[in-house]
């Protein structure tokens, strides 16, 4: 069993810093420079002005100043259920709902929290040089846990509610401080959040905790989708049987207006594509999107993936073995911004 606990979380103050819908944001690595600039003209307290600001000194600057402000408040130790209304990219309507909390940052070697992806360096040391300045995380981590939600969500109305691209998502304050839920904690995204939590724990021995949301892996509403490869050219020309359509059950290349199936003995169809050495990757949770760019002599061919398992996500975490990048894609993202995590 791991511990879950509660945490004094700072949240905006609407009668002061406005309207929810203004100041929060899809996390900082899915918005590009045209989407960050939209967000923060949206408001001068909007989340994106620490997560993507100029500099780390500025985010610092702008989170004490709004505390100062009234902005963002200081909320009572607790727990809080999550509940996401979304459609995803398969056109089919989801709830999926978690626990957002503070969890230890400990290292992989301790077997408390399991990776399933590799990370890269560059990202790690931007979030550790923003942490380091505001003593604070800004965005939850995403962790999976085995078995049974422990409790259920709240009969009240939620205390916070907004919509984000779409989807609704909505908060509830627990009743109980501290939950025992079935561990190891699987991160199904914000494999470098984490990480850097971990590194800034080894420089300040007193962070101990994180920010996390926490979804069981029986939740009805958790889905993992696939996230499409568009190739500009192969080292390893793959060929397979011709299909009329696009097929769904199998690895699926897509090339000169046509569909061919490509039969594989590796159990995912994110390292099979390794094989062929592909050049100029470019990633989609869009099938279509992947099929119109070959259509549109943007790429010269598509490969189209089936999603792994929740389960084999975790088989591979137990064994200790990571997967290619972007072998997963969890959906929807969760908003950053309605609850922050001092340490």
């Amino acid at each position: 069993m791991a511990t879950v606990s509660g945490f004094s979380a700072l949240r905006y103050e609407t009668s002061r810093a406005g309207p929810l819908s203004e100041l929060v944001a899809p996390p900082y690595d899915v918005i590009d420079e045209k989407g960050r600039a939209a967000y923060q003209r949206r408001s001068p307290y909007n989340v994106t002005h620490l997560t993507l600001a100029d500099s780390p000194a500025d985010a610092a600057g702008a989170l004490a100043q709004w505390r100062r402000d009234g902005a963002l408040v200081e909320e009572s130790p607790a727990l809080w259920w999550i509940a996401q209304d979304y459609v995803g990219p398969d056109g089919v309507a989801r709830l999926r709902e978690g626990i957002a909390g503070s969890i230890e940052a400990s290292p992989y070697r301790e077997g408390k929290v399991l990776p399933h992806e590799r990370t890269h360096a560059g990202p790690k040391e931007g979030r550790l040089r923003l942490l380091r300045a505001t003593r604070t995380q800004l965005e939850p981590i995403f962790l999976l846990y085995e078995g049974e939600p422990p409790l259920a969500r709240p009969v009240a109305g939620p205390e916070m509610e907004v919509e984000v691209g779409g989807e609704r998502t909505r908060l509830w304050r627990l009743p109980v401080a501290e939950l025992e839920l079935d561990g190891p904690f699987l991160i199904a995204d914000g494999h470098h959040r984490y990480e850097t939590a971990v590194g800034f724990r080894a420089e300040e021995p007193a962070a101990t905790r994180t920010f996390a949301v926490l979804v069981s892996s029986r939740s009805p509403g958790l889905e993992i989708f696939p996230t499409h490869r568009v190739v500009q050219e192969v080292g390893v020309d793959p060929s397979g049987v011709m299909t009329s359509a696009w097929d769904t059950t199998a690895l699926t290349l897509y090339r000169h207006g046509t569909f061919s199936r490509l039969d594989s003995d590796d159990e995912l169809d994110a390292r099979e594509i390794e094989r062929y050495a592909p050049e100029g990757v470019e990633y989609t949770p869009s099938g279509e999107e992947a099929i119109d760019a070959v259509d549109d002599e943007r790429a010269a061919l598509a490969f189209l993936l089936r999603a792994p398992t929740v389960a084999q996500v975790f088989a591979f975490a137990h064994r200790g073995e990571t997967m290619p990048q972007k072998t997963t894609f969890f959906y929807p993202k969760l908003p950053s911004g309605l609850l922050l995590h001092p340490v």
